[in-house]
């Protein structure tokens, strides 16, 4: 089976040896996503929900620039450094996303990458 990487313009570079994103089949794979600001190198101002929007938006660049959208997903893996962000990881997954809901998964870790409060990958197919 042929993989075709993705290296989105619209979404931070790799912070380690992995890819944005790749492809098989008409599967996409997205690598974890953390609140990098693409335009700045830098996490967006703010707190959760902010990063939570960063993320989301980093996804969404990658997935239109493959020729994927939301609704293409069907799992999505969720980590955050509080549960107690659970229910402000609700509504702004719901700006994203609308029934039916991909299957998804959502814990709390110990740490993210350069101490990010939300890390979000999803698995799209066409």
């Amino acid at each position: 089976m042929e993989k075709k990487i993705v290296n989105c313009p619209d979404a931070p570079a790799a912070v380690g040896t992995y890819s944005q994103a790749v492809i098989a089949g008409s599967t996409i794979y997205v690598s974890g996503q953390i609140p990098i600001d693409p335009a700045t190198g830098e996490f967006v101002p703010g707190g959760a929900r902010e990063q939570m929007e960063q993320v989301f938006t980093n996804l969404k660049n990658i997935l239109n620039y493959a020729g994927y959208d939301f609704s293409d997903v069907v799992k999505t893996t969720v980590y955050l450094k509080d549960m107690g962000d659970f229910a402000t990881l609700n509504e702004v997954y719901a700006k994203y996303f609308s029934a039916p809901y991909p299957a998804r998964a959502a814990f709390q870790v110990a740490a993210l990458p350069k101490g990010a409060l939300i890390e979000a990958e999803v698995v799209a197919v066409k």
